[in-house]
Protein backbone atom coordinates (compact mmCIF):
# COMPACT_ATOMS: atom_id res chain seq x y z
CA UNK A 1 0.00 0.00 0.00
CA UNK A 2 1.05 3.68 -0.85
CA UNK A 3 2.03 5.72 2.30
CA UNK A 4 0.00 8.73 3.56
CA UNK A 5 2.75 11.14 2.09
CA UNK A 6 2.62 9.71 -1.47
CA UNK A 7 -1.62 9.62 -1.68
CA UNK A 8 -1.28 13.37 -0.48
CA UNK A 9 0.96 14.17 -3.20
CA UNK A 10 -0.91 12.32 -5.64
CA UNK A 11 1.56 9.91 -6.63
CA UNK A 12 0.75 7.11 -9.65
CA UNK A 13 -0.49 4.03 -8.92
CA UNK A 14 -0.91 1.79 -11.62
CA UNK A 15 -0.36 4.44 -13.84
CA UNK A 16 -3.77 6.55 -12.88
CA UNK A 17 -3.37 9.36 -9.98
CA UNK A 18 -4.23 8.31 -6.64
CA UNK A 19 -7.11 10.65 -6.76
CA UNK A 20 -8.81 8.80 -9.77
CA UNK A 21 -8.22 5.86 -8.27
CA UNK A 22 -9.35 6.18 -4.65
CA UNK A 23 -10.43 10.11 -4.03
CA UNK A 24 -6.97 11.19 -2.60
CA UNK A 25 -6.00 7.99 -0.31
CA UNK A 26 -9.53 6.76 -0.03
CA UNK A 27 -10.22 3.28 -0.07
CA UNK A 28 -12.89 1.62 -1.67
CA UNK A 29 -14.50 0.57 1.62
CA UNK A 30 -14.06 4.32 3.25
CA UNK A 31 -15.93 6.01 -0.01
CA UNK A 32 -18.72 3.73 0.66
CA UNK A 33 -19.00 4.32 4.39
CA UNK A 34 -18.86 7.94 3.45
CA UNK A 35 -21.34 7.51 0.85
CA UNK A 36 -23.38 5.42 3.38
CA UNK A 37 -23.60 7.95 5.94
CA UNK A 38 -23.97 11.18 3.35
CA UNK A 39 -27.23 8.96 2.06
CA UNK A 40 -28.42 8.28 5.88
CA UNK A 41 -28.50 12.24 6.46
CA UNK A 42 -30.37 12.92 3.38
CA UNK A 43 -32.94 10.52 4.56
CA UNK A 44 -32.78 12.16 7.97
CA UNK A 45 -32.90 16.22 6.71
CA UNK A 46 -36.02 14.85 3.84
CA UNK A 47 -37.56 13.59 6.78
CA UNK A 48 -37.08 16.76 8.30
CA UNK A 49 -38.03 18.78 5.36
CA UNK A 50 -41.45 17.12 4.97
CA UNK A 51 -42.44 17.77 8.65
CA UNK A 52 -41.52 21.26 8.43
CA UNK A 53 -43.71 22.11 5.26
CA UNK A 54 -46.46 20.17 7.05
CA UNK A 55 -46.38 22.65 9.89
CA UNK A 56 -45.76 25.48 7.91
CA UNK A 57 -48.82 24.57 5.65
CA UNK A 58 -51.26 23.36 8.94
CA UNK A 59 -50.11 27.43 10.41
CA UNK A 60 -51.20 28.73 6.93
CA UNK A 61 -54.87 27.34 7.44
CA UNK A 62 -54.96 28.08 11.60
CA UNK A 63 -57.56 30.42 12.36
CA UNK A 64 -55.73 33.59 14.14
CA UNK A 65 -58.30 35.64 15.02
CA UNK A 66 -58.99 36.90 18.35
CA UNK A 67 -54.71 36.69 18.93
CA UNK A 68 -53.24 39.25 19.99
CA UNK A 69 -49.82 41.54 18.66
CA UNK A 70 -47.91 39.39 20.79
CA UNK A 71 -49.28 35.60 19.81
CA UNK A 72 -49.15 36.81 15.79
CA UNK A 73 -46.06 37.47 16.54
CA UNK A 74 -44.49 34.50 18.03
CA UNK A 75 -46.80 32.66 15.40
CA UNK A 76 -44.96 34.77 12.55
CA UNK A 77 -41.55 34.11 14.19
CA UNK A 78 -42.02 30.47 14.29
CA UNK A 79 -43.17 30.15 10.96
CA UNK A 80 -40.37 32.36 9.82
CA UNK A 81 -37.75 29.80 11.83
CA UNK A 82 -39.51 26.56 10.14
CA UNK A 83 -38.62 28.22 6.94
CA UNK A 84 -35.96 29.06 7.42
CA UNK A 85 -34.42 25.35 8.68
CA UNK A 86 -36.34 24.00 5.55
CA UNK A 87 -34.20 26.30 3.41
CA UNK A 88 -30.74 25.15 5.49
CA UNK A 89 -31.84 21.65 5.27
CA UNK A 90 -32.31 21.74 1.85
CA UNK A 91 -28.98 23.58 1.06
CA UNK A 92 -27.51 20.50 3.60
CA UNK A 93 -28.84 17.56 0.96
CA UNK A 94 -27.88 19.53 -2.19
CA UNK A 95 -24.00 19.16 -0.47
CA UNK A 96 -24.47 15.87 0.71
CA UNK A 97 -25.69 15.13 -3.43
CA UNK A 98 -22.79 17.09 -4.66
CA UNK A 99 -20.11 15.17 -2.22
CA UNK A 100 -22.14 11.89 -3.78
CA UNK A 101 -21.26 12.91 -7.09
CA UNK A 102 -17.72 13.61 -6.33
CA UNK A 103 -17.51 10.18 -4.99
CA UNK A 104 -18.94 8.77 -7.94
CA UNK A 105 -16.59 11.22 -10.43
CA UNK A 106 -13.80 10.36 -8.37
CA UNK A 107 -12.90 13.57 -7.05
CA UNK A 108 -13.73 13.20 -3.26
CA UNK A 109 -11.23 14.66 -1.33
CA UNK A 110 -9.77 17.20 -3.59
CA UNK A 111 -10.00 20.48 -3.33
CA UNK A 112 -12.02 22.61 -5.71
CA UNK A 113 -9.83 25.91 -5.57
CA UNK A 114 -6.29 24.68 -4.94
CA UNK A 115 -6.79 20.93 -6.45
CA UNK A 116 -4.91 19.20 -3.48
CA UNK A 117 -6.09 16.39 -1.66
CA UNK A 118 -8.26 17.51 1.66
CA UNK A 119 -6.73 15.94 4.97
CA UNK A 120 -8.76 12.92 5.73
CA UNK A 121 -9.75 13.97 9.51
CA UNK A 122 -11.19 17.08 7.82
CA UNK A 123 -13.82 14.68 5.69
CA UNK A 124 -14.46 12.52 8.45
CA UNK A 125 -15.81 15.76 10.45
CA UNK A 126 -17.22 17.09 7.46
CA UNK A 127 -18.33 15.32 4.35
CA UNK A 128 -19.01 17.70 2.86
CA UNK A 129 -16.15 19.52 2.22
CA UNK A 130 -14.83 21.13 -0.97
CA UNK A 131 -12.24 22.79 -0.19
CA UNK A 132 -8.82 21.74 1.81
CA UNK A 133 -8.57 23.99 5.39
CA UNK A 134 -6.28 26.59 3.57
CA UNK A 135 -8.39 27.60 0.91
CA UNK A 136 -11.62 27.68 3.32
CA UNK A 137 -9.62 29.90 5.74
CA UNK A 138 -8.53 32.30 2.56
CA UNK A 139 -12.66 32.43 1.64
CA UNK A 140 -13.54 33.45 4.71
CA UNK A 141 -11.15 36.20 5.23
CA UNK A 142 -12.72 37.86 1.69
Amino acid sequence: MIGEEACMAGVARAGKPATQIDGGGWTGEELSAVRHRLQGEIEELNAEIARAESQIASGDISDSAGDDQADAGAKTYEREREIALTLNARDLVAQNERAMARIDSGTYGVCESCHKPIGKERLRAFPRATLCVSCKQREERR
